[in-house]
């Protein structure tokens, strides 16, 4: 796995999420183009950080005045890629590398390919930072 470097951002952030959802969390991903915070938690921690009605995201949201998201961790990375593209149903998962590089291709039915990808690339680059952080993946290719 790659080496993960938190900033003082950064774990400010997981200290303030830790003290209202009262989990721990594995890692934090700062996205300025979207104006989220990207919060990755262990799977036993999911519910308890998202909150009853999702009233730790909203907290945490208005508190920030950031999109708050949360991503179930995996340490395998078919689960990890389901994770990330929660809203899209994943068909297929091919990593192949080549010249120390490594590609995932995630096949998705034609239907939940814009769901994958998201608007302006959103999703995708949230799969993107995950990834390339705990995998170390360099690029993702989406296919219907």
């Amino acid at each position: 796995m790659p080496e993960r470097k938190l900033g003082p951002e950064e774990l400010r952030y997981i200290a303030l999420f830790q003290s209202i959802t009262g989990t721990s969390v594995l890692d934090c991903i700062v996205d300025e183009d979207f104006n989220r915070i990207i919060y990755i938690v262990r799977p036993e921690d999911m519910g308890k950080a998202i909150g009853r009605k999702g009233i730790n995201v909203k907290k945490l949201s208005d508190l920030l005045k950031k999109n708050i998201e949360i991503v179930e961790h995996s340490d395998n990375l078919e689960n990890m890629v389901k994770n990330v593209f929660r809203e899209a149903r994943i068909v297929s998962i091919n990593l192949v590398e080549r010249a120390g590089q490594k590609t995932l291709y995630v096949r998705v039915p034609g239907t939940d390919k814009g769901k994958a990808i998201g608007r302006e690339g959103k999703n995708l680059k949230r799969a993107r930072l995950i990834l390339k952080r705990f995998f170390d993946v360099d690029k993702i290719v989406v296919t219907a």
